[in-house]
């Protein structure tokens, strides 16, 4: 159960995104900049979950580099 909620979680980000691009075709003139903060949002979220995936790679990548090195 856990597991599939976090699923649904991880899809929320590119949802956001994609309702902010269907929000800036359907709209018109001055109204599209009301799809700004969802598509900024949504970037964001996709940028900083990507950023902390990779310092938890590097972190466990360093982690088993030194673990090998400190068994004989």
């Amino acid at each position: 159960m856990k597991r599939l909620s976090l699923s649904f979680v991880s899809l929320g980000a590119p949802l956001l995104l994609m309702l902010a691009l269907v929000a800036v075709q359907q709209r018109q003139g001055r109204d599209r900049i009301q799809a700004l903060p969802a598509a900024l949002v949504g970037t964001g979220l996709m940028i900083s979950s990507a950023v902390g995936r990779r310092r938890h790679r590097a972190r466990i990548l360093s982690a088993l580099r030194s673990s090998r090195h400190s068994s004989p």
